[in-house]
């Protein structure tokens, strides 16, 4: 399966999320492709990190000029980290993909910009169908903070999309393990954060963790 992760508005914690799937999905042993056509080029930066640190598993990351190639299909899952400065780089990436994940910080632009950015997909796959799932990202750990919560109801009533309830709070450790090249589950394998990262998984990739149990 070919997932692309991204949005229109920077700051929603995409190349944070497509880091720790990539470390979570080759901690389950799967084989898999990693793609990051955003030239900011985060996600490389961060994998050179922990190349550096001699982590592993290890982490390959090619550049988007990989998408004017054939993606090979001897990988089990790929993963494409897309940013809007390159639009180029976006449409081929969604003309590729089976889904698109778009993690969304609580925030009232943030729910314009994917009003904005569903209607974009909408209008480069045009009759293809396409799986657009969204979810809160880098939410309120405040329970008196209603903004979360206002982002699902409006996420919820979104057409064109699929709300996913499992949300990943805004923690220091996403931030801490990602400067160190770590997932966060490497940093801090009993915390909120990593219970958080393994329910949003479950959810995106159930054959795998059904694989898993079965293993063990």
């Amino acid at each position: 399966m070919i997932t692309v992760i991204g949005s229109l508005k920077g700051g929603s914690g995409k190349s944070t999320l497509t880091f720790n799937l990539a470390i979570w999905l080759l901690a389950a042993e799967v084989n898999i492709c990693v793609i990051d056509a955003d030239p900011q080029a985060t996600l490389t930066d961060v994998a050179d990190v922990r190349s550096e640190d001699g982590h592993n598993p290890k982490l390959t990351v090619l550049g988007g000029a990989a998408l004017q190639q054939k993606i090979s299909k001897k990988f089990e899952e790929t993963l494409i980290d897309i940013g809007t400065s390159n639009m180029d780089h976006v449409d081929l990436a969604l003309n590729l993909a089976d889904r698109v994940i778009v993690p969304v910080p609580p925030s009232q632009a943030d729910i314009w910009s994917i009003q904005r950015f569903v209607n974009y997909v909408k209008s480069v796959v045009r009759n293809r169908k396409l799986d657009i799932l969204c979810f809160i990202n880098r939410g309120d750990t405040n329970s008196s903070v209603r903004e979360t919560e206002d982002a699902e109801a409006a996420l919820l009533a979104l057409p064109g999309v699929k709300f996913i309830k499992t949300s990943i709070g805004q923690r220091i450790v996403f931030r801490r393990s990602f400067s160190e090249g770590l997932a966060v589950f490497e940093l801090d394998p009993n915390g909120k954060g990593t219970m958080e990262l393994n329910a949003l998984a479950a959810i995106l990739y159930p054959k795998i963790v059904i694989k898993l149990i079965n293993k063990n």
